[in-house]
């Protein structure tokens, strides 16, 4: 594989790293939802928020619909899911070793 192919694959991984931005895509698995809805329940400020929808937009991830005065996002592609359900299992594992890990320490 060249370099611009690495370059595309980090740059995409790069734009998802960020917890608001993984929250906005899990709470949109639900189905789709206003900027307003998603700032009420994600608690996090308009400004910041749509700066978070529009990178997320602009890798592809997100999908948005105008209706009057207020804006809807939803997840364009459900395949999102099948690069952080592995992602989250690495981590559940990582976290199960690290607990017996600790657990074995008090047993001293």
């Amino acid at each position: 594989m060249d370099d611009m192919a690495f370059k595309i694959k980090a740059d995409f991984l790069k734009g998802l790293a960020h917890p608001i931005r993984l929250q906005i895509i899990e709470y949109l698995k639900k189905g789709e939802a206003s900027v307003g809805k998603l700032e009420q329940e994600l608690g996090v400020k308009q400004s910041n928020l749509s700066r978070h929808l529009a990178t997320l937009r602009g890798l592809g991830v997100l999908e948005a619909r105008q209706e009057k005065t207020s804006v809807f996002y939803a997840i364009h592609d459900q395949d999102i899911f099948k690069i952080l359900r592995p992602i989250a299992e690495l981590l559940r594992k990582k976290l199960r070793k690290s607990e017996k890990i600790l657990q074995s320490l008090g047993k001293e």
